[in-house]
């Protein structure tokens, strides 16, 4: 497991963890990041970056990234 913010471009991956406090877990949830769930980095602007999930485009900032944990999809 890895932080999506060392997610590559156009990677794949599956989040496996959500870290944080409640709230921030409860924010991410309401994105759309739920354990099982697929995401796929588009681009990374200045540490932050915009992911395709839930088939919606989000942006998120690297510290939240860093509490979104995934697996690369094989």
């Amino acid at each position: 497991m890895m932080p999506l913010s060392l997610a590559g471009i156009g990677e794949e991956t599956v989040i496996k963890r959500i870290g944080g406090s409640p709230e921030v877990r409860s924010h991410l949830s309401d994105m759309g990041f739920v354990a099982g769930g697929n995401v796929t980095v588009v681009t990374a602007i200045g540490g932050n970056l915009i992911v395709n999930v839930k088939d919606s485009r989000v942006a998120i900032s690297k510290e939240m990234a860093a509490k979104i944990l995934v697996s690369i999809e094989s």
